[in-house]
C-alpha cells in the first residue's frame, strides 16, 4: 500500500476549510471568530462544538473531542485515519493513490470474517436451484431482481448444518462461531441459527454485515421473521437499518425519514425514496437519535399507521425533542405500514404524504385527544395540561404560539391564560468554553501545553528548562509537541493533530476548553514552570516522608530528613 508523507497529508488538509467540511454534517452558526454547532459525539442539545477557521480545528467544550478536519471525519464516519484523509482528498479533488481496504484494525475481526463468508454463502444459495421457490415468493411480494441485488438478499437453505459445516472447515474458533450468533451448539453439535429462510442482511454504519432478519417463504408453522440475537457487533438499541446506503441521499436532501421495518425501507427505495432508515421495530432510543441526527437536520417519522405505530411515533418524537430536533410526522390510513401503503396506493400518493408531513404538535394534539370527551370538564382540563407539558419540550416559539391558539379554540381557554402555564423558555445560547475546573498544578500543566501548541518560543523554553510534567498524559503530549517541532521546525496545531496518538487527542480538547488569552508573557510561562516544579517537589517530599516514617535505621532516617529539608528550601526559593 502506498503511504502518504506528512507533507502530502498537510497539503490535503490545507486544501479544504474545516468550516465547509463540518457544515456538511452539522449546522453551524457564526459567533465571533468561530462557528458553533451541536456536538455529534455526545448527547448534546445546545451548541458546544466550536470550529475555528483560523486554527482549522474543532473542539467540544463538553466531551473534549477535538482535532482537525481528518479527526472530525474519522470520528463522524467511523473510519480509519487514512480513510478520512482519502475522503478529504476526494472532497478537494486531489487524486491520491492509497489502498484503504486493509487499514482498519478491527476488533472481533474473526466475527466480521464469519459474517463475510456467511453473506457470500447466502447470496450464492439464492441464485442456485435451491433459491427458485424463494425468488418466486419475493417476486410475488414485488421484490424484483434489482432490489434483491441492491439489498443483497440471500437464502439459508433447508440443511441446518450447511453454514456451520463450511465455517468449521475454515478453522474458526468455537467461541467466535457461537459469539457471531450465526451458529449454535447443543447436544447435536454445531448447527445453523438460520435455515430455510430468506435472508435480509443487516449492515452496520460502515456497511459491514453484522446480522440478519430471516423470513419464511413457505407455509410452515413458524414465526414469519426471526432476527439475529444481540452479540458483540449487534445491539438493537444502537442499530439503524440502511444507514450506510442512505447517508449520502439524506445529507444531499438534508432530510432523513425514519421507518420501523426493513421491508418498509426496501419498498420506499423501490419508488425512489432513498433517504430512509429503520429501527427494525425496536423501541426508539437515545442511541438511535444520536446516530440519526448525524444524517440530516430535518427528520420525518413515518411509522406504521396502526395504534402501536402511533404510540411509537409519540415516543420517538419525545426523544428527538430532547435533542432540540423538531420532527415532522407522516401518518398512514387504514392501519397500513409503508410497505403495504405503497403497494396498495402507489408511488404518487405515498410521495404526496412524504412531501406534506404534519407538524409534530398537530400529531400530538390528535394523539392526546383520543379517548377524551372535550365537552367534559375533567377530560378538557387533562387534555390542556398534557398539551402544555408537550409544548414545554419545544423551543420553537412560532410552533408554540400556533399550538396555543389551536388549544385555546378547542378548550375555550384564554390564550394568555395558557401562555402563563408554559415554562418560560430561555433563548438558546451557544455554550461558551468554561475554564476547566482544576487545581493550580493541573492548570500550570494545561496552560503550558496551551501555549506550547501555539508558540515555538514556548517550546524552546520548555526544552531548555527540561520540565517534568507530573501527569502522565500531559507529559506525553508535551514530548509529542517538542518532537514535532524538532522534526518540522514549526508548530501548527492542525498539522500536529494529524500525527497525534488518538489517546492524547482528548487532552487537546481539554486544553482548548481553557478559554485562555492567546497572548502570553514570559513571566506567565515561568510561573507555570515554577508551579510544575513545586508539584514535583511536593510529591517527592510526600514520598520521602513516607519512607522516613517507615525507616527504623536512625542514620538513614536522618538522611531522608535532610533530603526533605533541602527540597523544602528549594521550593521556598521558587515561591
Amino acid at each position: 500500500m502506498k503511504t502518504l508523507s506528512q507533507e502530502q497529508i498537510n497539503e490535503i488538509r490545507n486544501s479544504v476549510d474545516i468550516v465547509d467540511v463540518v457544515s456538511k454534517y452539522i449546522p453551524l452558526t457564526k459567533k465571533g471568530k468561530n462557528y458553533f454547532g451541536v456536538c455529534p459525539f455526545h448527547e448534546d442539545s445546545d451548541p458546544s462544538l466550536s470550529v475555528s477557521p483560523d486554527k482549522q480545528i474543532f473542539s467540544c467544550f463538553s466531551c473534549h473531542t477535538a482535532g482537525n478536519v481528518f479527526n472530525f471525519i474519522k470520528e463522524y464516519e467511523h473510519v480509519s485515519f487514512i480513510e478520512a484523509v482519502k475522503m478529504v482528498a476526494d472532497m478537494a479533488g486531489i487524486s491520491v493513490n492509497i489502498d484503504t481496504k486493509n487499514t482498519k484494525t478491527i476488533k472481533n475481526n474473526d466475527i466480521y470474517k464469519i459474517y463475510d463468508i456467511g453473506q457470500k454463502f447466502y447470496l450464492n444459495n439464492i441464485n442456485t436451484s435451491y433459491g427458485k421457490e424463494a425468488k418466486e415468493y419475493l417476486y410475488k411480494r414485488k421484490i424484483n431482481d434489482d432490489l434483491i441485488k441492491e439489498f443483497e438478499v440471500g437464502l439459508a437453505i433447508k440443511n441446518s448444518k450447511a453454514l456451520s459445516t463450511l465455517l468449521e472447515k475454515k478453522g474458526f474458533k468455537e467461541k467466535d462461531l457461537i459469539d457471531s450468533g450465526l451458529i449454535v451448539k447443543d447436544e447435536r453439535g454445531f448447527h445453523d441459527f438460520f435455515y430455510d429462510r430468506i435472508m435480509f442482511p443487516l449492515h452496520d454504519i460502515n456497511n459491514k454485515v453484522i446480522g440478519y432478519s430471516g423470513r419464511i417463504y413457505t407455509n410452515i408453522d413458524a414465526p414469519k421473521y426471526i432476527n439475529s440475537k444481540e452479540h458483540v457487533l449487534f445491539r438493537k438499541g444502537e442499530f439503524v437499518y440502511n444507514y450506510a446506503r442512505a447517508k449520502n441521499e439524506c445529507r444531499m436532501k438534508n432530510t432523513v425519514i425514519i421507518m420501523e421495518g426493513f421491508m418498509d425501507v426496501i419498498r420506499a427505495h423501490s419508488v425512489g425514496v432513498k433517504n430512509v432508515v429503520a429501527t427494525l421495530g425496536t423501541a426508539f432510543t437515545k442511541e438511535h437519535a444520536n446516530i440519526i441526527r448525524r444524517l440530516a437536520s430535518n427528520i420525518i417519522i413515518c411509522f406504521d399507521g396502526d395504534k402501536a405505530g402511533s404510540k411509537a411515533t409519540m415516543a420517538c418524537s419525545d426523544i428527538l425533542l430532547q435533542y432540540n430536533i423538531i420532527p415532522k410526522i407522516v401518518r398512514l390510513e387504514e392501519d397500513l405500514d409503508p410497505d403495504e401503503y405503497i403497494l396498495k396506493y402507489g408511488k404518487d400518493r405515498f410521495l404526496d404524504k412524504i412531501n406534506n408531513p404534519i407538524s409534530v404538535m398537530d400529531f400530538k394534539l390528535n394523539y392526546l385527544k383520543k379517548n377524551k370527551d372535550l365537552t367534559q370538564t375533567v377530560d378538557k382540563a387533562k387534555y390542556a395540561k398534557e398539551v402544555i407539558e408537550q409544548l414545554n419540550s419545544i423551543d420553537d416559539d412560532i410552533l408554540r404560539e400556533i399550538t396555543l391558539k389551536k388549544l385555546s379554540k378547542e378548550t375555550d381557554l384564554d390564550v394568555e391564560f395558557l401562555k402563563d402555564k408554559l415554562t418560560k423558555k430561555e433563548v438558546t445560547k451557544i455554550n461558551k468554553p468554561k475554564t476547566v475546573q482544576t487545581n493550580k498544578y493541573d492548570m500550570a500543566q494545561l496552560g503550558l501545553l496551551f501555549y506550547m501548541l501555539r508558540s515555538a518560543d514556548v517550546i524552546k523554553m520548555f526544552d531548555n528548562r527540561t520540565i517534568y510534567f507530573p501527569t502522565k498524559e500531559y507529559r506525553m503530549l508535551a514530548h509529542e509537541i517538542s518532537y514535532f517541532y524538532k522534526n518540522n521546525n514549526y508548530i501548527n496545531e492542525a498539522d500536529f493533530l494529524s500525527d497525534l496518538d488518538s489517546e492524547l487527542v482528548p487532552v487537546v480538547g481539554k486544553i482548548e476548553s481553557l478559554n485562555l488569552n492567546e497572548n502570553y508573557s514570559n513571566n506567565l510561562i515561568i510561573d507555570y514552570f515554577n508551579a510544575i516544579e513545586e508539584k514535583n517537589i511536593n510529591d517527592e517530599c510526600d514520598r520521602l516522608t513516607k519512607l522516613m516514617n517507615e525507616e527504623t535505621d536512625l542514620e538513614k532516617k536522618a538522611k531522608l530528613g535532610q533530603r526533605i529539608l533541602e527540597l523544602v528550601v528549594r521550593r521556598e526559593k521558587n515561591v
